[in-house]
């Protein structure tokens, strides 16, 4: 999301990228997030909780608005708004428990939003039965009813370091809540398109291109009269970074999860935090690493219990872009990288090590810094051609750190939280959410692709114990 004035907010490229492609279902752009409660939250609290958050974070209460041409949609304040509307109270469906929620979960992720409204919604999920997870209520009645809150919005809205400013908003420190201080009254409002408007994004936008190219144009001829060699070596980089980004991906890797469809399963896994990092370390690399390591073991093992073997795999991971001081709600900052990974290493030491030498280097990219304008030329291609660059990616991983503390929503501590993102044609996404001492790996699985989720969450369990066997 991009702030052209105090009033005027449109799409940046990279939402307009995102929004743009779920003209193919396949790649439809909702991320879901499923939160585990050790007792039933107080609902009125939980409603003025989020109220709040909504005045603090303007994104949540505007909606998306076409505009004319190239010009990116714009984000308008949504007159008719209703905070009521997107807060959901309901029991339980049976069975009371967690596989349930995962039900309503992918119920929620498969469900396309009203465009005419603010793309998100929380739905609170009361009367489980208590027995999974850990349901001890420190200081309420032991016999409360566990609880869960799903919460949905769409990927263009945020990305993941943004629906960690979401929950900053609405979650506390302690059971009895959070002080926190009275929103101030503001003024300003995102307007609807204007042809005016329209004229002056298209004029803005001309300027900072021609700006863009003097700056670039006049830097590289100074470089050209002092080191041409290396000026032509820097263009040429550049050029060949660029292409390894767009380069369209038409056939998977994988020989077995080839299949595409909008039909989804959610699965879980939990992972001690100590367990991955102390085995990135162990190899000379992180936690990120070290996810990424068990996830092919067990995509490996996968292949194995189905007759064939892998030698590499591909997969989308999303690189945050965004700077210290940039505010942390609002659009999506990233760029998504389509790396292939090795997956024939001998041992999980040596996967780890090549892992974190392919992930450097993709970082390292000179085009990766160049995310907004190569979303803009993208976004003028055909959708057709943005599902032949992401629907033969094998699969998504992405990793959002959490809270280190354990944190509470409305009188109910959070137990678990784990995030369901899209899976954007790869045949599912993987998700690390970080929480106290756990990861909390939220598996959004196309059934097409695995028709068989509970063997592949059984192989990227072995694979994960695998990995952790570096920690022991």
């Amino acid at each position: 999301m991009i702030s052209v004035s105090d009033d005027i907010v449109r799409m940046s490229q990279s939402d307009m990228f995102t929004w743009r492609m779920e003209q193919n279902p396949v790649l439809r752009s909702t991320v879901v997030v499923v939160i585990l409660l050790d007792a039933s939250p107080d609902w009125e609290r939980f409603c003025a909780t989020v109220a709040r958050a909504v005045q603090v974070l303007p994104a949540m209460r505007r909606r998306l608005v076409p505009d004319r041409g190239l010009a990116p949609p714009r984000w308008v304040d949504d007159p008719d708004f209703d905070v009521s509307w997107h807060l959901h109270h309901l029991d339980a469906p049976h069975p009371r428990n967690l596989a349930g929620v995962l039900d309503v979960a992918r119920t929620a992720g498969m469900t396309a939003f009203d465009p005419a409204r603010p793309m998100w919604e929380f739905t609170l999920l009361d009367g489980l039965d208590t027995g999974y997870g850990d349901t001890h209520c420190d200081d309420t009645d032991s016999d409360a009813p566990a609880a869960a809150v799903v919460m949905k919005f769409h990927h263009s809205l945020t990305d993941g370091v943004g629906a960690v400013a979401i929950a900053a908003e609405i979650m506390d420190l302690e059971r009895a809540g959070t002080p926190r201080p009275p929103v101030p009254e503001t003024a300003s409002a995102a307007r609807a398109p204007s042809i005016l408007s329209t004229a002056g994004w298209y004029a803005t936008t001309a300027t900072g291109l021609v700006r863009g190219v003097v700056r670039t144009t006049s830097g590289l001829g100074a470089r050209m009269l002092l080191r041409p060699i290396r000026a032509l070596r820097e263009v040429a980089g550049t050029s060949v970074s660029v292409a390894r980004i767009v380069e369209p991906v038409m056939r998977t890797a994988s020989p077995v999860m080839t299949e595409r469809s909008t039909r989804r399963r959610f699965a879980t896994l939990d992972v001690p935090v100590k367990s991955l990092t102390r085995a990135g370390h162990a190899a000379g690399g992180t936690l990120n690493d070290a996810f990424l390591a068990g996830t092919v073991l067990g995509i490996r093992a996968y292949h194995r219990r189905h007759g064939t073997d892998v030698d590499h795999l591909r997969v989308t991971m999303p690189l945050n872009l965004r700077a210290d001081d940039e505010a942390a709600f609002g659009g999506n900052r990233i760029t998504l990288l389509r790396i292939a990974i090795p997956c024939d290493a001998s041992t999980p030491h040596e996967l780890i090590e090549r892992i974190h030498e392919v992930i450097e280097g993709w970082r390292r990219e000179p085009a990766v810094p160049l995310a907004e304008p190569i979303a803009g030329a993208l976004n003028i291609l055909p959708s057709s051609a943005v599902g032949a660059m992401l629907e033969h990616v094998d699969f998504l991983a992405s990793d959002v750190p959490g809270s280190p503390v354990p944190l509470y929503l409305a009188g109910g501590r959070i137990t678990r939280q784990y995030v369901f993102g899209p899976t954007i044609g790869a045949s599912f996404n993987i998700t690390l959410l970080s929480y106290v001492d756990d990861c909390c790996l939220g598996i959004d699985v196309d059934v097409a692709a695995v028709p068989d989720i509970d063997v592949l969450v059984e192989c990227l369990a072995a694979g994960f114990d695998e990995v952790a066997g570096l920690a022991r």
